[in-house]
């Protein structure tokens, strides 16, 4: 089976300021005598990984390992520092809740600007809009602003919309674990529904029971080193007795 994602050497590195500064003046006076102190921090140290065409991948690790910047790198959002990743195929990516998303909007007129952000036409998300509020349950919600939504209803407006067209990779960052136990249920039967069409899910949660039911295979990342890649199984109990 293809690759449909390849991810090699991958390194990337922020600048983090050493030192508190307390306000804006003294931030321009730092910077203008160059007296502004910054250490490397690498959030992902030689990451190297291939997903198959309809593979349903997990990403483990503690808070800070790293996931979800590289989540971020594969969907384009970041640019590695060091190494190339390769993805052949449209991407529906999952990661911050409410990205996307202008808060003052109502969920109505958010559907159709989420739904041009991941690259969908007007028409096509009409033709479409009664089956995500049928997804997302919230019809008589529809007309409120957005920001008086609690982050499980933004998480079903996010998942209904970047999966109601089966994309070639839907990137699930925790969404998961958002929202009441029957509306995990129903995403997890559309992730099923969406493997079973053939598209490559990514999945990161901290829920190891999600990832075992869930996932054909895993990589587990600690401080941005892969600790280790391989079936399911085997991954998550190295992992739960390191823990």
């Amino acid at each position: 089976m293809e690759n449909i994602i390849e991810v090699k050497d991958v390194e990337m590195h922020f600048n983090m300021s050493k030192e508190r500064i307390d306000n804006l003046k003294e931030y321009f006076i730092k910077l203008i005598k160059r007296q502004l102190m910054y250490e490397d921090f690498t959030a992902l140290n030689k990451v190297s990984v291939d997903i198959k065409r309809g593979e349903v991948f997990g990403l483990i690790g503690r808070n800070g390992s790293g996931k979800s910047t590289l989540l971020k790198t594969i969907s384009g959002i970041l640019k590695p520092t060091v190494g190339q990743v390769k993805v052949k195929g449209s991407i529906a990516p999952l990661i911050e809740l409410g990205a996307g998303f202008d808060l003052d909007l109502t969920a109505r007129e958010n559907i159709f600007l989420n739904g041009s952000v991941l690259g969908f036409s007007n028409k096509m998300i009409a033709e479409k809009f009664d089956d995500i509020v049928d997804f997302s349950e919230l019809h008589e919600f529809l007309d409120v602003p957005m920001k008086n939504y609690s982050s499980g209803m933004v998480a079903r407006i996010g998942f209904a919309v970047a999966t109601m067209v089966k994309p070639d990779i839907l990137i699930v960052d925790e969404i998961l674990s958002v929202g009441d136990f029957l509306f995990q249920q129903k995403c997890e039967k559309r992730i099923n529904d969406l493997m079973d069409g053939g598209t490559t899910v990514i999945i990161v949660s901290h829920a190891l029971e999600q990832i075992r039911r869930l996932c054909t295979r895993v990589m587990w990342l600690d401080k941005g080193i892969v600790k280790m890649v391989g079936d399911t199984k085997s991954v998550c109990d190295a992992y739960e007795k390191a823990e």
